[in-house]
């Protein structure tokens, strides 16, 4: 459907020590971290313009996890679509020229996780089965309604995926993912500035 382009399985799972943003990552505090991209869309707007430009400089990390094109709900569902593709598109690129992805997981409007609409689930077009995937909470549990459409989509998201390991950015709150424990094995890590003041998520 859209001929999203398809995330291979990792060739070896890699469980990070921590995610280090892509625009922090020459202060990464550790060889054992994932490059993510969880930040404002024009903080890695040329990662997105000219991915080719990156592809020897990620390699010299163990995981880089796809990049965090935002859905927000309240786009166009075109626009949530295309940002998938991206994401999709440029991980695709950077593990064929040799870069260790980590597939992330992101959905927005109801219309992206259910087949309400579209005849399959866009948001998880493309990302591999029964492997490991990257989702993140940060800025998106924070109201009632916000709450519901991300564990909405975190319950279809282990519906569709099967995924074995989950690695969670962000707060990850027992009153969200306590039902949803049991089905994989969940990693949470701070987002950065909460990492950088010595707390944690939970």
């Amino acid at each position: 459907m859209f001929e999203i382009p398809v995330i291979d399985k990792p060739k070896k799972i890699f469980i990070p020590g921590g995610i280090t943003p892509f625009s922090r990552r020459n202060e990464a505090p550790t060889e054992n971290e994932a490059i993510g991209f969880f930040e404002r869309d024009p903080t890695f707007a040329d990662v997105l313009r000219n991915p080719q430009a990156y592809v020897e400089e990620l390699k010299n990390f163990p995981a880089v996890i796809s990049p965090d094109c935002s859905l927000y709900r309240d786009a166009p569902l075109t626009v949530q679509i295309a940002n998938v593709y991206k994401k999709n598109a440029i991980s695709h690129y950077w593990q064929s020229m040799g870069v260790g992805i980590t597939p992330l997981v992101r959905w927005g409007s109801r219309d992206t996780y259910t087949t309400g609409v579209l005849p399959e689930p866009i948001a998880f077009a493309g990302i591999p089965h029964d492997s490991i995937i990257v989702i993140s909470t940060y800025g998106c549990i924070k109201s009632k309604d916000d709450k519901y459409h991300f564990e909405a989509g975190l319950e279809a998201c282990l519906r569709t995926l099967t995924p074995k390991i989950v690695l969670v950015h962000g707060a990850m709150p027992e009153k969200v993912f306590g039902p949803y424990l049991k089905y994989a094995e969940f990693h949470n890590y701070p987002d950065w500035i909460t990492r950088k003041k010595g707390g944690r998520h939970g």
